[in-house]
């Protein structure tokens, strides 16, 4: 059973913040608080490409955070 990785993103609408899952990238989700809808992406700006390669940037940034995810686990503790 494999666990899913998540990004935090703030709602534009009410600012609070929102963990989402990675598959959700790029797909138009709902604030579980304000219900306000929104399109699930990076904030940080990072391979942002709104004219035509945006789901290939979508995809880079995805794999992005899966490999930080990847070496967080792989950290001792």
């Amino acid at each position: 059973m494999s666990k899913s990785t998540y990004f935090l993103q703030e709602c534009p609408t009410c600012g609070r913040n929102l963990n989402i899952r990675v598959v959700y990238l790029g797909k138009r989700v709902h604030c579980e608080h304000c219900s306000a809808p929104f399109v699930a992406g990076d904030s940080t700006g990072q391979g942002d490409d709104s004219h035509g390669d945006s789901g290939i940037a979508l995809l880079r940034r995805a794999e992005q955070l899966l490999e930080s995810s990847d070496s967080l686990r792989e950290r001792p503790r």
